[in-house]
């Protein structure tokens, strides 16, 4: 009982704070995280973080994910690799600078200073697919690029993270065993997605049962994220290889037709919600200008790095700005290294809330930043 009346509020509230968001002109996923952080304990307190929902919340983003790689042509990722490439370690270089010069600025010791940076490095596409989804641009070339090299930033950082903990903490991490998972789970998913995907995909095709092509490509998005994240790579990437997978095979229309209204009906504004869940005011009025001065170079430094990179692989500056933008949000995967840092005693617990609030901020920065570029493109 306690789980149904928060479910109602957040599909309902999501849904009319995502009308009200179209209606001003916005993507919809900007009323639709602001409502998050409205409903939550920082304001109404209507709605209260917990196990479940933090489980149909993981649920949620693997099928926003999943989905994405549904649409994804696996001709342009591959054509766009260089690009994304640079896009990736663009977008990482210089947020790890900026992060560090922030930190020691605030007067943080050597080794939080880095931690911040690297926290500033994290990429979480999630809500950019999801925006370029409702701009129409999903399989436009800037939206292949950043998909891309989300897949190259999230490697890079969790090596640089075990690299990290190693020399920072007490923990005996091996690098080129993280190396090698990450070896291992590529080579896994190219042979299990060329070979035993479609097959599996048409031989459970035949069951006597409701829905086998949807429940069949369910378990596989499930059983890839899984495999993702045993191996060290975050979950999202794991659904994301699955979607492409799915869609090389004959079902791809179909899965795609009916996964979803799953998603969007239930899953999805969960995962919504939950990312405002986790802001709390409790002393914001102090760090008021530490948050907005954080924020800003979060999000300035991710534009520029990989605009940067992008620009360098034959994007126009217009193009490059879309790109830069589409990679400034840190999303689930910098709350996480946020939550890691501080049971690491890498982040300084006074800190953390302002972290946190940082990295919502440019989230939910991410939508009118990539509205109003499209809409600066449409207009010329």
């Amino acid at each position: 009982m306690a789980l149904f009346l928060p479910l109602m509020l957040i599909i309902l509230s999501t849904k009319i704070a995502g009308d009200i968001s179209v209606r001003l002109g916005q993507p919809s996923v900007l009323g639709k995280l602001v409502i998050g952080v409205v409903i939550g304990p920082a304001v109404l307190g209507w709605v209260q973080n917990s196990d479940v929902i933090q489980a149909f919340s993981h649920i949620g983003v693997l099928l926003l994910m999943f989905m994405a790689g549904l649409e994804t042509d696996i001709k342009e990722l591959n054509n766009n690799r260089n690009s994304s490439i640079a896009v990736a370690v663009g977008g990482i270089i210089l947020p790890l600078l900026g992060g560090y010069m922030t930190g020691i600025v605030l007067g943080l010791g050597n080794s939080h200073a880095i931690f911040l940076g690297l926290l500033l490095s994290a990429t979480s596409v999630s809500i950019s697919v999801q925006t370029f989804r409702e701009l129409g641009q999903l399989k436009s070339r800037e939206s292949t690029t950043v998909l891309g090299a989300a897949l190259v930033d999230d490697i890079l950082v969790v090596i640089t993270l075990a690299v990290m903990m190693s020399f920072l903490t007490n923990e005996q991490i091996s690098i080129s065993l993280v190396i090698g998972k990450k070896m291992i789970f590529f080579a896994l998913v190219i042979l299990v997605g060329w070979k035993v995907v479609p097959y599996i995909m048409k031989k459970f095709s035949h069951l006597k049962i409701t829905e086998p092509v949807i429940s069949t490509a369910f378990m596989i998005c499930l059983f890839f994220s899984y495999g993702a994240e045993y191996l060290g790579i975050a979950g999202i990437i794991g659904a994301f290889a699955a979607g492409i997978a799915v869609s090389r095979t004959e079902f791809k229309h179909e899965v795609e037709k009916k996964m979803e209204p799953i998603a969007y009906a239930v899953f999805v504004p969960v995962f919504y919600v939950s990312i405002g869940l986790s802001v709390s005011f409790e002393g914001f009025s102090n760090q008021l200008g530490l948050i907005v001065g954080l924020t800003l170079v979060a999000v300035l430094a991710k534009i520029i790095g990989a605009g940067l990179g992008a620009r360098l692989t034959g994007f126009n500056m217009h193009s490059s700005l879309i790109i830069g933008s589409g990679m400034v949000s840190r999303g689930e995967v910098a709350l996480i290294l946020a939550t890691t840092g501080l049971a690491s005693n890498l982040v300084n617990r006074t800190y953390f809330t302002t972290l946190v609030i940082a990295v919502i901020l440019t989230t939910i920065a991410t939508p009118p930043l990539l509205k109003a570029l499209y809409g600066k493109q449409s207009a010329s």
